[in-house]
């Protein structure tokens, strides 16, 4: 008998999920909206609400304000689908918003990350290796569970249509009855919601999908106007000073300049981290600065940054395209060659109006195993590009891939498996926190491998030119602390280690002559930033021009 039952349950429960998809339910638009606006809130606001607990914990006094919370955000949905979607383009609105949302979720979920105008554009730029590294099992959960059944309900819905005018009365009674909601909730709680808006800002960030939505339009807007606007020049006025009659210097000058990926400061053994992670930068004589800071927490934002005039609190995107940075100063002195070698995602926007080569691709970079092509690949070739430069100073900008996560295993090679046991999945919030912490050590050891190595490569050139290199790390990275994993989160919520990052100099005797390198040691403690590298370039390539700030140097 009991079988029995259990059989009649199976069969129908098969029957109400083949009655869902296999016929057309007629129902209005106003309760499609609002059923998948619940579901929103039900079941893809899980990072949302967790956050907003951490701040209003669950009790009687906050219980009301909890409830008003969802009941907003749910007014909020269906105000925002109920403005923009009509007779024909409700099922794709709500099914984009659904599938969107599914990965938004995860993201949020598993990562803790926020989906804003900055992350989009990481999105966008980003390449199909670097999303592959975020493809996962769990993923596709998301995607199947919160994604595509939910969109194949919204499909098989028949929704009522009515008389254009009666649709219009219909949408503006929707709107009024949502703005009266959401304006209730407001007036009843209006003491939790002034500080939930004006000290807890950063909250509203993970709420899914008005926070993307807002994002998407802020981006999208920011690159309309880019499409616009031309590159405002800057420091046409530049020149190289102390050349001789010839317009060579005795000993030109080769600087590299390293930009590194996801190395927060905290794991550099250099900056007092118990394990050894530069074993061998240690045995170099650098000049480790261990306050220094990034200008963001994404790669799209912190590279032109930091390379351009404005200082963090300033910049924006708009600014950094409709700007030239520091590489086209230097190019206007007519003194300085510059080369940019990538082996990241590509170089932002930075290096459009310089010569740029892509060491993603393994017909550039000879070192590259299993898809993956390592940062030492892009030395190669290097001493053919410097005597093809004879007698001119260069600037060589070569953008790791570092520490990119969340496949940080991937990027190092076996023999740099110092840390074990390893994290072996893009999963990273499966693994133990020693298996991540693993991973992530092993990688930055491969990058102090990669740096003295350009050291050494740079030694090379000690009787002919005057040699340097400068090593900024992009961003920091977040390793699980709080629940919080990789890096992108909004500055002013971001932790210190998604801020604080790996930087050190390396000074070759010729060109310490000019540099008192034992000032320069005396503050390298001292609190600095990326702000500081467009006028340190100007100082190490002794340009002289009136947007040159001798007090940002750090060298001076």
């Amino acid at each position: 008998m009991k079988n029995l039952a259990s059989e009649e349950n199976l069969l129908k429960f098969k029957k109400y999920f083949t009655d869902i998809f296999n016929s057309k339910r007629e129902v209005t638009k106003t309760k499609t909206i609002l059923s998948t606006a619940i579901f929103f809130v039900l079941f893809d606001n899980l990072t949302f609400f967790q956050n907003v607990l951490l701040v209003y914990p669950l009790s009687l006094r906050n219980i009301g304000f909890l409830v008003s919370l969802a009941v907003g955000i749910v007014a909020v949905v269906v105000f925002l689908l109920t403005l923009v979607t009509s007779k024909h383009t409700t099922k794709p609105v709500l099914i984009s918003l659904l599938l969107i949302s599914s990965f938004t979720a995860y993201f949020m979920d598993n990562y803790n990350v926020v989906i804003d105008h900055i992350m989009i554009q990481n999105m966008v730029e980003t390449n199909w290796m670097e999303t592959s590294d975020l493809i996962s099992l769990k993923l596709l959960y998301y995607f199947v569970l919160l994604g595509a059944l939910p969109s194949l309900f919204v499909y098989r819905l028949k929704i009522t249509t009515y008389p254009l005018k009666k649709t219009v009365v219909l949408n503006i009674r929707d709107i009024i009855i949502a703005i009266i909601i959401l304006l209730a909730m407001i007036l009843f709680f209006s003491k939790f919601y002034t500080s939930f808006f004006r000290e807890n800002k950063p909250l509203r960030y993970y709420s899914n999908p008005t926070y993307y939505i807002y994002s998407a339009g802020k981006y999208l807007n920011r690159t309309f106007k880019t499409h616009k606007t031309t590159v405002t020049p800057l420091g046409l006025d530049a020149q190289v000073i102390e050349p001789d009659d010839d317009g060579n210097d005795e000993h030109t000058e080769l600087v590299i300049l390293v930009v590194g990926e996801a190395a927060r400061a905290d794991h550099f053994s250099l900056n007092g981290y118990e394990r050894e992670t530069n074993p061998l930068l240690k045995a170099e004589n650098i000049i480790n600065f261990s306050n220094m800071y990034s200008c963001g927490t994404s790669t799209s934002y912190s590279v032109p940054c930091m390379f351009s005039i404005f200082p963090r609190k300033r910049f924006s995107n708009t600014k950094g395209d409709e700007n030239e940075n520091i590489l086209d100063v230097l190019t206007h002195t007519g003194f300085v060659d510059i080369l940019w070698r990538d082996n990241n995602s590509d170089s932002k926007g930075v290096a459009l109006r310089v010569p740029y080569e892509d060491y993603k691709k393994p017909e550039n970079n000879t070192i590259c195993f299993e898809g993956e092509c390592r940062d030492e690949g892009m030395l190669i070739g290097l001493d053919k590009y410097i005597t093809q430069h004879k007698g001119r100073d260069i600037l060589i900008v070569l953008h790791q891939m570092g520490n990119h996560g969340p496949a940080y295993y991937k990027r190092y090679p076996k023999e740099f498996e110092r840390f074990t046991p390893v994290c072996r999945t893009n999963q990273i919030e499966e693994c133990s926190k020693e298996e991540l912490i693993n991973a992530y050590d092993n990688a930055l050891l491969y990058t102090d491998y990669f740096l003295a190595k350009v050291i050494n490569f740079l030694k090379k050139y000690d009787t002919t030119h005057e040699t340097a290199m400068l090593y900024f790390s992009d961003h920091g990275e977040s390793l699980g602390e709080k629940g919080i994993y990789l890096h992108g989160l909004p500055y002013v919520m971001a932790p210190e280690s998604q801020k604080h990052i790996a930087a050190l100099m390396w000074f070759s005797d010729e060109i310490s002559k000019d540099i008192d390198l034992n000032k320069v040691r005396l503050n390298k403690d001292e609190n600095y930033s990326q702000d500081n590298l467009f006028h340190l370039l100007l100082g190490l390539f002794e340009v002289e021009t009136d947007v040159y700030e001798k007090e940002m140097d750090i060298l001076k």
